[in-house]
Protein backbone atom coordinates (compact mmCIF):
# COMPACT_ATOMS: atom_id res chain seq x y z
CA UNK A 1 0.00 0.00 0.00
CA UNK A 2 2.85 2.48 0.62
CA UNK A 3 4.37 1.77 -2.53
CA UNK A 4 1.40 2.50 -4.36
CA UNK A 5 1.02 5.91 -2.31
CA UNK A 6 4.79 6.68 -3.18
CA UNK A 7 4.39 5.99 -7.22
CA UNK A 8 0.77 7.88 -7.26
CA UNK A 9 3.20 11.00 -5.62
CA UNK A 10 5.87 10.47 -8.42
CA UNK A 11 2.44 10.60 -11.58
CA UNK A 12 2.20 14.18 -12.27
CA UNK A 13 -1.00 15.58 -12.98
CA UNK A 14 -0.17 16.21 -16.81
CA UNK A 15 0.64 12.15 -16.82
CA UNK A 16 -2.67 11.51 -15.05
CA UNK A 17 -4.24 13.84 -17.76
CA UNK A 18 -2.60 12.01 -20.38
CA UNK A 19 -3.82 8.30 -19.42
CA UNK A 20 -7.52 9.92 -18.57
CA UNK A 21 -7.94 11.14 -21.86
CA UNK A 22 -6.71 7.75 -23.66
CA UNK A 23 -9.40 6.34 -21.08
CA UNK A 24 -11.96 8.69 -22.28
CA UNK A 25 -10.73 8.18 -25.88
CA UNK A 26 -11.01 4.27 -25.63
CA UNK A 27 -14.51 4.68 -23.34
CA UNK A 28 -16.35 7.13 -26.18
CA UNK A 29 -14.87 4.60 -29.42
CA UNK A 30 -16.51 1.73 -27.35
CA UNK A 31 -19.34 3.84 -27.31
CA UNK A 32 -19.71 4.39 -30.95
CA UNK A 33 -18.91 0.64 -31.61
CA UNK A 34 -21.22 -0.43 -29.30
CA UNK A 35 -23.56 1.46 -31.40
CA UNK A 36 -22.33 0.57 -34.90
CA UNK A 37 -23.03 -3.21 -33.53
CA UNK A 38 -26.41 -3.01 -31.88
CA UNK A 39 -28.10 -0.41 -34.65
CA UNK A 40 -26.69 -2.08 -38.23
CA UNK A 41 -25.23 0.59 -40.46
CA UNK A 42 -28.94 2.53 -41.18
CA UNK A 43 -30.05 3.06 -37.87
CA UNK A 44 -26.28 4.13 -36.82
CA UNK A 45 -25.87 7.06 -39.15
CA UNK A 46 -28.39 8.66 -36.91
CA UNK A 47 -26.42 8.29 -33.86
CA UNK A 48 -23.42 9.26 -36.03
CA UNK A 49 -25.65 12.24 -37.19
CA UNK A 50 -25.62 13.23 -33.84
CA UNK A 51 -22.64 12.83 -32.49
CA UNK A 52 -21.30 14.96 -35.76
CA UNK A 53 -23.67 17.32 -34.95
CA UNK A 54 -22.45 18.14 -31.11
CA UNK A 55 -18.46 17.79 -33.11
CA UNK A 56 -19.88 20.85 -35.07
CA UNK A 57 -21.30 22.60 -32.37
CA UNK A 58 -17.80 21.99 -30.41
CA UNK A 59 -16.13 24.71 -32.48
CA UNK A 60 -18.34 27.40 -29.66
CA UNK A 61 -17.03 25.33 -26.76
CA UNK A 62 -13.61 24.84 -27.12
CA UNK A 63 -13.60 28.51 -28.24
CA UNK A 64 -14.84 29.15 -24.73
CA UNK A 65 -12.91 26.47 -23.11
CA UNK A 66 -9.55 27.90 -25.11
CA UNK A 67 -10.38 31.59 -24.05
CA UNK A 68 -10.87 30.72 -20.52
CA UNK A 69 -7.65 28.61 -20.39
CA UNK A 70 -5.65 31.06 -21.96
CA UNK A 71 -6.62 34.00 -19.91
CA UNK A 72 -6.36 31.85 -16.98
CA UNK A 73 -2.79 31.93 -17.22
CA UNK A 74 -2.36 35.62 -17.70
CA UNK A 75 -5.06 37.05 -15.52
CA UNK A 76 -5.79 36.88 -11.83
CA UNK A 77 -7.11 38.94 -8.49
CA UNK A 78 -10.21 40.65 -10.08
CA UNK A 79 -9.75 41.16 -13.89
CA UNK A 80 -9.92 37.09 -13.47
CA UNK A 81 -12.88 37.13 -11.40
CA UNK A 82 -14.43 39.78 -13.42
CA UNK A 83 -13.22 37.34 -17.05
CA UNK A 84 -14.69 34.12 -15.62
CA UNK A 85 -17.91 35.61 -14.40
CA UNK A 86 -18.26 36.94 -17.94
CA UNK A 87 -17.61 33.88 -19.58
CA UNK A 88 -19.71 31.78 -17.69
CA UNK A 89 -23.14 34.41 -18.52
CA UNK A 90 -21.76 34.50 -22.13
CA UNK A 91 -22.19 30.90 -22.38
CA UNK A 92 -25.21 30.47 -20.66
CA UNK A 93 -26.67 33.19 -23.20
CA UNK A 94 -25.16 31.71 -26.35
CA UNK A 95 -26.01 28.56 -25.39
CA UNK A 96 -30.03 29.51 -25.17
CA UNK A 97 -30.04 30.69 -28.28
CA UNK A 98 -28.29 27.99 -30.07
CA UNK A 99 -30.61 25.33 -28.12
CA UNK A 100 -33.77 27.42 -28.99
CA UNK A 101 -32.78 27.37 -32.49
CA UNK A 102 -32.16 23.51 -33.07
CA UNK A 103 -35.36 23.29 -31.13
CA UNK A 104 -37.27 25.61 -33.88
CA UNK A 105 -36.01 24.08 -36.76
CA UNK A 106 -36.54 20.48 -35.66
CA UNK A 107 -38.28 19.55 -38.88
CA UNK A 108 -35.96 21.32 -41.03
CA UNK A 109 -33.51 19.34 -39.64
CA UNK A 110 -35.17 16.37 -39.80
CA UNK A 111 -35.63 16.98 -43.61
CA UNK A 112 -32.29 17.73 -44.64
CA UNK A 113 -30.49 14.81 -43.00
CA UNK A 114 -33.41 12.59 -43.89
CA UNK A 115 -33.58 11.67 -40.35
CA UNK A 116 -36.73 9.76 -39.04
CA UNK A 117 -37.55 11.60 -36.02
CA UNK A 118 -37.62 15.36 -35.20
CA UNK A 119 -37.44 14.84 -31.63
CA UNK A 120 -33.65 13.75 -31.51
CA UNK A 121 -33.14 17.37 -32.40
CA UNK A 122 -35.39 18.65 -30.17
CA UNK A 123 -33.78 16.90 -27.05
CA UNK A 124 -30.66 17.58 -28.94
CA UNK A 125 -31.20 20.91 -29.05
CA UNK A 126 -32.18 21.03 -25.01
CA UNK A 127 -28.68 19.72 -23.61
CA UNK A 128 -26.51 22.30 -25.82
CA UNK A 129 -26.79 25.76 -23.38
CA UNK A 130 -25.05 22.77 -20.80
CA UNK A 131 -22.78 21.82 -22.97
CA UNK A 132 -21.27 25.50 -23.81
CA UNK A 133 -21.36 25.95 -19.70
CA UNK A 134 -19.44 22.73 -19.12
CA UNK A 135 -16.97 24.38 -21.59
CA UNK A 136 -16.25 27.21 -19.72
CA UNK A 137 -15.94 25.22 -16.29
CA UNK A 138 -13.19 23.02 -18.14
CA UNK A 139 -11.17 25.58 -19.72
CA UNK A 140 -10.43 27.00 -15.96
CA UNK A 141 -9.26 23.81 -14.69
CA UNK A 142 -6.91 23.49 -18.39
CA UNK A 143 -5.69 26.96 -17.52
CA UNK A 144 -4.91 26.48 -14.12
CA UNK A 145 -2.96 23.25 -15.27
CA UNK A 146 -5.30 21.84 -12.55
CA UNK A 147 -5.34 18.16 -14.82
CA UNK A 148 -6.84 15.95 -12.49
CA UNK A 149 -10.63 17.80 -12.21
CA UNK A 150 -10.02 18.73 -15.88
CA UNK A 151 -9.69 14.55 -16.12
CA UNK A 152 -12.38 13.53 -13.70
CA UNK A 153 -15.45 16.37 -15.73
CA UNK A 154 -14.12 14.20 -19.39
CA UNK A 155 -14.71 10.73 -17.28
CA UNK A 156 -18.12 11.52 -15.47
CA UNK A 157 -19.30 12.55 -18.76
CA UNK A 158 -17.79 9.94 -21.38
CA UNK A 159 -19.29 6.99 -19.00
CA UNK A 160 -22.74 8.47 -17.85
CA UNK A 161 -23.33 8.77 -22.24
CA UNK A 162 -21.55 5.33 -22.73
CA UNK A 163 -23.58 3.68 -19.62
CA UNK A 164 -26.81 5.38 -20.13
CA UNK A 165 -27.12 5.05 -23.54
CA UNK A 166 -26.31 1.43 -23.68
CA UNK A 167 -29.20 0.89 -20.88
CA UNK A 168 -31.83 3.48 -23.01
CA UNK A 169 -31.20 1.16 -25.91
CA UNK A 170 -31.72 -1.99 -23.73
CA UNK A 171 -34.56 -0.81 -22.26
CA UNK A 172 -36.81 1.00 -24.66
CA UNK A 173 -38.42 0.13 -27.88
CA UNK A 174 -38.37 4.27 -29.25
CA UNK A 175 -36.77 5.30 -32.06
CA UNK A 176 -32.93 4.72 -31.79
CA UNK A 177 -31.96 8.47 -32.35
CA UNK A 178 -34.09 9.98 -29.60
CA UNK A 179 -32.31 7.63 -27.17
CA UNK A 180 -28.94 8.58 -28.23
CA UNK A 181 -29.66 12.42 -27.87
CA UNK A 182 -31.31 11.43 -24.47
CA UNK A 183 -28.15 9.66 -23.59
CA UNK A 184 -25.80 12.74 -24.80
CA UNK A 185 -27.95 15.21 -22.97
CA UNK A 186 -27.78 13.42 -19.87
CA UNK A 187 -23.85 13.10 -20.08
CA UNK A 188 -23.37 16.85 -20.22
CA UNK A 189 -25.57 16.93 -16.41
CA UNK A 190 -23.34 14.55 -15.06
CA UNK A 191 -19.64 16.27 -16.86
CA UNK A 192 -20.30 19.60 -14.90
CA UNK A 193 -19.04 17.84 -11.89
CA UNK A 194 -16.89 18.86 -10.39
CA UNK A 195 -17.99 22.32 -11.25
CA UNK A 196 -15.59 25.54 -10.35
CA UNK A 197 -18.32 28.06 -10.69
CA UNK A 198 -18.48 28.66 -6.66
CA UNK A 199 -18.52 32.81 -6.24
CA UNK A 200 -19.33 33.38 -10.02
CA UNK A 201 -22.05 36.14 -9.93
CA UNK A 202 -24.59 36.28 -13.34
CA UNK A 203 -25.73 39.84 -12.61
CA UNK A 204 -23.05 42.32 -12.42
CA UNK A 205 -22.28 45.66 -14.39
CA UNK A 206 -18.36 44.81 -13.72
CA UNK A 207 -16.33 45.26 -17.19
CA UNK A 208 -12.16 44.38 -17.72
CA UNK A 209 -9.83 47.10 -18.45
CA UNK A 210 -10.29 48.32 -22.09
CA UNK A 211 -6.53 47.00 -22.91
CA UNK A 212 -7.72 43.12 -21.48
CA UNK A 213 -11.39 43.57 -23.14
CA UNK A 214 -9.70 44.15 -26.46
CA UNK A 215 -6.80 41.08 -26.06
CA UNK A 216 -9.85 39.09 -25.28
CA UNK A 217 -12.29 39.69 -28.15
CA UNK A 218 -9.27 39.49 -30.65
CA UNK A 219 -8.56 36.18 -29.19
CA UNK A 220 -12.03 34.90 -29.06
CA UNK A 221 -12.52 35.99 -32.06
CA UNK A 222 -9.22 34.25 -33.46
CA UNK A 223 -10.12 30.97 -31.46
CA UNK A 224 -13.98 30.68 -33.13
CA UNK A 225 -12.88 31.42 -36.21
CA UNK A 226 -10.23 28.56 -36.51
CA UNK A 227 -12.45 26.09 -34.22
CA UNK A 228 -15.04 26.85 -37.41
CA UNK A 229 -12.77 26.07 -39.91
CA UNK A 230 -11.50 23.22 -37.93
CA UNK A 231 -15.29 21.66 -37.53
CA UNK A 232 -15.61 22.60 -41.18
CA UNK A 233 -12.71 20.12 -42.29
CA UNK A 234 -12.98 17.47 -39.61
CA UNK A 235 -16.96 17.14 -39.97
CA UNK A 236 -18.29 18.47 -42.95
CA UNK A 237 -17.54 15.10 -45.17
CA UNK A 238 -20.01 12.69 -42.55
CA UNK A 239 -22.85 15.55 -43.20
CA UNK A 240 -22.10 15.96 -47.09
CA UNK A 241 -22.33 11.99 -47.17
CA UNK A 242 -25.17 11.84 -45.20
CA UNK A 243 -26.76 14.43 -47.68
CA UNK A 244 -25.73 13.10 -50.65
CA UNK A 245 -26.04 9.60 -50.22
CA UNK A 246 -28.52 6.26 -48.71
CA UNK A 247 -28.58 5.50 -45.85
CA UNK A 248 -26.15 2.27 -45.93
CA UNK A 249 -23.95 4.33 -47.57
CA UNK A 250 -23.98 6.97 -44.87
CA UNK A 251 -23.55 4.40 -42.44
CA UNK A 252 -20.62 2.76 -43.75
CA UNK A 253 -19.34 6.01 -43.88
CA UNK A 254 -19.51 6.66 -40.57
CA UNK A 255 -17.83 3.62 -39.23
CA UNK A 256 -14.99 4.41 -41.78
CA UNK A 257 -14.60 8.13 -39.93
CA UNK A 258 -14.65 6.59 -36.81
CA UNK A 259 -11.50 4.29 -37.12
CA UNK A 260 -9.63 6.07 -38.95
CA UNK A 261 -10.15 9.29 -37.17
CA UNK A 262 -8.48 7.42 -33.81
CA UNK A 263 -5.29 9.89 -34.65
CA UNK A 264 -7.57 13.19 -34.37
CA UNK A 265 -8.83 12.11 -30.96
CA UNK A 266 -5.55 11.46 -29.37
CA UNK A 267 -3.82 14.52 -31.10
CA UNK A 268 -6.70 16.49 -29.41
CA UNK A 269 -5.02 15.38 -25.67
CA UNK A 270 -2.00 16.92 -27.12
CA UNK A 271 -3.44 20.20 -28.00
CA UNK A 272 -4.86 20.37 -24.18
CA UNK A 273 -1.05 20.26 -23.11
CA UNK A 274 0.17 22.37 -25.97
CA UNK A 275 -1.82 25.78 -25.15
CA UNK A 276 -1.22 26.52 -21.42
CA UNK A 277 2.57 25.76 -21.60
CA UNK A 278 3.12 27.45 -25.13
CA UNK A 279 1.08 30.82 -23.43
CA UNK A 280 3.06 30.76 -20.24
CA UNK A 281 6.90 30.13 -22.01
CA UNK A 282 5.59 32.95 -24.19
CA UNK A 283 5.05 35.16 -21.25
CA UNK A 284 8.25 34.04 -19.57
CA UNK A 285 9.82 35.28 -22.67
CA UNK A 286 11.20 31.79 -23.43
CA UNK A 287 11.60 29.96 -26.46
CA UNK A 288 8.41 27.96 -27.67
CA UNK A 289 8.80 26.03 -30.45
CA UNK A 290 10.51 22.99 -28.77
CA UNK A 291 7.20 22.22 -27.67
CA UNK A 292 5.82 22.10 -31.03
CA UNK A 293 8.36 20.12 -32.04
CA UNK A 294 7.92 17.33 -28.94
CA UNK A 295 4.18 17.26 -29.86
CA UNK A 296 4.65 17.26 -33.88
CA UNK A 297 7.09 13.85 -32.80
CA UNK A 298 4.36 12.67 -31.13
CA UNK A 299 1.79 12.96 -33.33
CA UNK A 300 4.19 11.59 -36.67
CA UNK A 301 5.06 8.66 -35.12
CA UNK A 302 1.72 7.71 -33.90
CA UNK A 303 0.16 8.72 -37.38
CA UNK A 304 2.78 6.48 -39.08
CA UNK A 305 1.75 3.62 -36.95
CA UNK A 306 -1.72 3.89 -37.17
CA UNK A 307 -2.21 4.59 -41.06
CA UNK A 308 0.74 1.33 -41.68
CA UNK A 309 -1.71 -0.75 -39.29
CA UNK A 310 -4.76 0.35 -41.43
CA UNK A 311 -2.93 -0.68 -44.34
CA UNK A 312 -1.99 -4.19 -43.87
CA UNK A 313 -4.53 -5.00 -41.73
CA UNK A 314 -8.06 -3.41 -42.77
CA UNK A 315 -10.48 -6.18 -43.13
CA UNK A 316 -9.66 -7.57 -39.14
CA UNK A 317 -9.84 -3.76 -37.91
CA UNK A 318 -13.05 -3.17 -39.18
CA UNK A 319 -13.58 -6.96 -38.57
CA UNK A 320 -13.20 -6.67 -34.79
CA UNK A 321 -14.80 -3.02 -34.43
CA UNK A 322 -17.41 -3.39 -36.36
CA UNK A 323 -18.65 -6.99 -37.51
CA UNK A 324 -18.65 -8.26 -41.40
CA UNK A 325 -21.27 -5.86 -43.08
CA UNK A 326 -18.87 -3.10 -42.63
CA UNK A 327 -15.87 -4.70 -44.26
CA UNK A 328 -16.76 -3.22 -47.73
CA UNK A 329 -15.24 -0.47 -46.64
CA UNK A 330 -11.67 -1.78 -45.89
CA UNK A 331 -9.68 -0.67 -48.93
CA UNK A 332 -10.25 2.79 -48.09
CA UNK A 333 -9.24 2.83 -44.53
CA UNK A 334 -5.98 3.84 -44.74
CA UNK A 335 -6.42 6.24 -47.20
CA UNK A 336 -9.02 7.86 -44.49
CA UNK A 337 -6.59 7.46 -41.91
CA UNK A 338 -4.15 9.44 -44.23
CA UNK A 339 -6.12 11.63 -44.41
CA UNK A 340 -6.97 12.33 -40.93
CA UNK A 341 -3.33 11.95 -39.98
CA UNK A 342 -2.40 15.12 -42.26
CA UNK A 343 -4.95 16.68 -40.55
CA UNK A 344 -4.38 15.93 -37.03
CA UNK A 345 -0.58 17.37 -37.52
CA UNK A 346 -1.38 20.78 -39.51
CA UNK A 347 -3.54 21.05 -36.42
CA UNK A 348 -0.77 20.93 -33.78
CA UNK A 349 0.87 23.86 -35.97
CA UNK A 350 -2.55 25.67 -36.26
CA UNK A 351 -3.02 25.28 -32.62
CA UNK A 352 0.47 26.67 -31.77
CA UNK A 353 0.28 30.04 -33.74
CA UNK A 354 -3.50 30.40 -31.93
CA UNK A 355 -1.46 30.61 -29.08
CA UNK A 356 0.50 33.00 -30.26
CA UNK A 357 -2.45 34.91 -31.48
CA UNK A 358 -1.20 34.43 -35.10
CA UNK A 359 -4.15 35.25 -37.67
CA UNK A 360 -2.67 33.73 -40.84
CA UNK A 361 -2.98 30.30 -40.07
CA UNK A 362 -6.98 30.29 -38.97
CA UNK A 363 -7.18 32.34 -42.68
CA UNK A 364 -5.13 29.29 -44.12
CA UNK A 365 -7.55 26.79 -42.30
CA UNK A 366 -10.58 28.37 -43.69
CA UNK A 367 -9.73 28.66 -46.90
CA UNK A 368 -8.51 24.71 -47.43
CA UNK A 369 -11.82 24.33 -45.36
CA UNK A 370 -14.17 25.62 -47.66
CA UNK A 371 -12.02 23.82 -50.78
CA UNK A 372 -12.64 20.97 -48.72
CA UNK A 373 -16.64 21.41 -48.96
CA UNK A 374 -16.68 22.69 -52.84
CA UNK A 375 -14.11 19.39 -53.83
CA UNK A 376 -16.65 17.07 -51.98
CA UNK A 377 -19.92 18.60 -53.48
CA UNK A 378 -17.98 18.80 -56.95
CA UNK A 379 -16.81 14.83 -56.29
CA UNK A 380 -19.22 12.62 -54.34
CA UNK A 381 -19.68 9.97 -57.54
CA UNK A 382 -18.34 7.26 -55.21
CA UNK A 383 -17.53 7.21 -51.29
CA UNK A 384 -13.70 6.85 -52.31
CA UNK A 385 -13.70 10.34 -54.31
CA UNK A 386 -15.03 11.56 -50.92
CA UNK A 387 -12.20 10.24 -49.60
CA UNK A 388 -9.43 11.10 -52.05
CA UNK A 389 -10.46 15.27 -52.71
CA UNK A 390 -9.75 15.06 -48.63
CA UNK A 391 -6.30 13.57 -48.85
CA UNK A 392 -5.58 16.65 -51.52
CA UNK A 393 -6.79 19.20 -48.93
CA UNK A 394 -4.90 17.94 -46.12
CA UNK A 395 -2.07 17.40 -47.66
CA UNK A 396 -1.82 21.31 -48.83
CA UNK A 397 -3.17 22.16 -45.90
CA UNK A 398 -0.55 20.67 -44.23
CA UNK A 399 2.48 21.86 -46.47
CA UNK A 400 1.54 25.72 -46.13
CA UNK A 401 1.51 25.51 -42.24
CA UNK A 402 5.15 24.34 -42.09
CA UNK A 403 6.00 26.98 -44.94
CA UNK A 404 4.22 29.16 -42.19
CA UNK A 405 6.23 28.25 -39.54
CA UNK A 406 9.36 27.77 -41.15
CA UNK A 407 9.17 31.48 -42.51
CA UNK A 408 8.21 32.92 -39.27
CA UNK A 409 11.22 31.23 -37.62
CA UNK A 410 13.41 32.63 -40.13
CA UNK A 411 12.17 36.43 -39.25
CA UNK A 412 12.30 35.74 -35.62
CA UNK A 413 16.07 34.74 -36.25
CA UNK A 414 16.79 37.64 -38.62
CA UNK A 415 14.91 39.79 -36.20
CA UNK A 416 17.49 38.88 -33.33
CA UNK A 417 20.31 39.42 -35.24
CA UNK A 418 19.55 42.64 -36.23
CA UNK A 419 19.07 43.59 -32.15
CA UNK A 420 22.58 42.12 -31.36
CA UNK A 421 25.59 44.76 -30.73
Amino acid sequence: MTAIKLMLRKVSQEQIFMLSVLVVNGGNYLYNLLLGRFLGPEAFSEAALLITLLLVLSFMGMTFQLAVAKFAVLFSGKEWHIFKSNSYRRSALIGLVVGIAIILFSGQLQQLFNSQSRWMFIIFGLGIPVYFFMSVNRGTYQGRQEFNNLSITYQTEMWSRLLLTMALLLIFDVQPGVLVATGIFISFLFGLFPSDAKGVTFFNNDKLSAENSKKVNKFIILTACYELTQIIINNSDILMVKHYFEAMDAGLYASLALIGRVVYFVAWMFVMLLLPAVVQKEKDGEPTAPILFKYITYIGLLSASIVMACYFFPELIITLMFGDSYLSMSALLWQYALATSLFALSNIFAYYFLSLDHFVPVIISGVLGLSQIALVALFHDSLSSVVHVQIIAMSSLLVIQIIYFLNKEIRNKANKTQVLP
